[in-house]
């Protein structure tokens, strides 16, 4: 790890501190596309938000370069840690996505026609979900306040993902890199191989997780906390409904799918051929950093509150987002998760640039 120290220091966290407003630019892109879209009635703006996200985020990333600097643990962890700044600014994000859904369905149902334009549309709205309500939902489900749950619990149901809460943090967090873990990607194994298995096996577990709870805590079936966020988002779906007819519900749903999807295309990535040893004692080691892929691209951290430090994260679930560490030990990813969505997508390239560093990273280790 490296460390930083002086006014280096402090002006690459200030720079960061306010760089995380980029959670903003899904959101404020979806506004850009729309009034583009308005003035010119031309559906290419209606695709701005993912061209964004997968064009031109991969190249600036490029261009701006990685960040393989840490805080001063000793004299910084804690301060950045209790700073209030960092705590709301996602806890927020969960009335900016509902407002951000509303306006969206509102464009669907009333405003843009075609199936392509509508296809477009929800595809940017989709988007939007991967990169607030699944992202900054995983970072607050973490968390240790009941608020900051809570309103993890709210985007999650926001695109119909509520299992994700509790498998999560006590399914894939238990077993992650191990044959257990549906959420852990196989050596060898395609995207389009992982990808059901994934959505299937982590929404049962979710529950068959909730019930052993119950059980243990002889507790009756309506404590079960996924009942209460499925039941949001059936509420949400049935205002859409009510509102704006079938339109809304399917726009809805659609995104839903559409952000959920993206959550289990960056699961595949994130722990693609890594594998915890079994011990003699038929138990796997403990998860430390190299179980998980690291990319350090600046640009894609900011973005993503670093979810990239995933290594770091792994080892240390309740780290917060601004105090999380690159460690040149994890195995590190070519590029940011926008370019590697993109590779993911197409297997052949996939494993051409992945199996040879899997491989390397395990030769160097041995």
């Amino acid at each position: 790890m490296t460390t930083m120290t002086g006014k280096a220091n402090d002006h690459l966290l200030m720079l960061k501190k306010y760089a995380y407003l980029l959670v903003l630019l899904t959101p404020l892109s979806m506004l850009a596309s729309y009034a583009l879209w308005r003035t010119t009635q031309d559906d290419f703006w209606l695709w701005l938000t993912p061209a964004i996200v997968f064009i031109l985020v991969p190249v600036l990333e490029q261009l701006i370069g990685r960040d393989s600097d840490n805080i001063n643990e000793e004299t910084q962890f804690e301060d950045l840690s209790k700073q209030r700044y960092y705590r709301w600014l996602i806890i927020l994000c969960a009335p900016l996505y509902l407002l951000t859904l509303a306006a969206g369905a509102w464009a669907f149902s009333t405003q843009i026609e075609g199936w392509l334009a509508q296809l477009a549309w929800v595809f940017s709205m989709g988007t939007t979900g991967a990169v607030i309500a699944i992202n900054v939902g995983h970072e607050l489900i973490h968390k240790n306040t009941k608020l900051e749950r809570f309103a993890g619990g709210c985007l999650l149901a926001m695109v119909c993902y509520a299992g994700f809460k509790v498998e999560h943090v006590r399914g894939h967090h238990v077993w992650v890199s191990t044959p257990n873990d549906p959420s852990s990607s196989r050596f060898g194994q395609s995207l389009y191989h992982f990808w059901p298995r994934a959505v299937w096996h982590n929404t049962m577990n979710a529950w068959r997780l909730e019930h052993q709870r119950l059980r243990r805590r002889q507790l009756p079936f309506w404590r079960n906390e996924l009942i209460g966020w499925y039941s949001l988002s059936a509420v949400l779906g049935g205002i859409m409904l009510m509102i704006w007819g079938v339109d809304g519900l399917l726009f809805f749903l659609v995104q839903s799918l559409i952000a959920f999807g993206f959550l289990e295309v960056i699961n595949y990535i994130e722990h693609y051929g890594l594998a915890r040893r079994e011990q003699d004692n038929g138990r796997y080691e403990k998860t430390n950093v190299t179980h998980s892929w690291n990319s350090n691209f600046l640009l894609t951290n900011v973005l993503l509150f670093q979810l990239q430090r995933h290594s770091d994260h792994h080892a240390f679930p309740q780290r917060r987002y601004q105090v999380l560490r690159h460690h040149d030990e994890s195995p590190q990813l070519p590029a940011g998760y926008a370019t590697m969505i993109l590779i993911a997508l197409i297997p052949p390239l996939w494993f051409r640039i992945m199996n040879p560093r899997v491989e390397r990273y395990y030769d160097q280790a041995s």
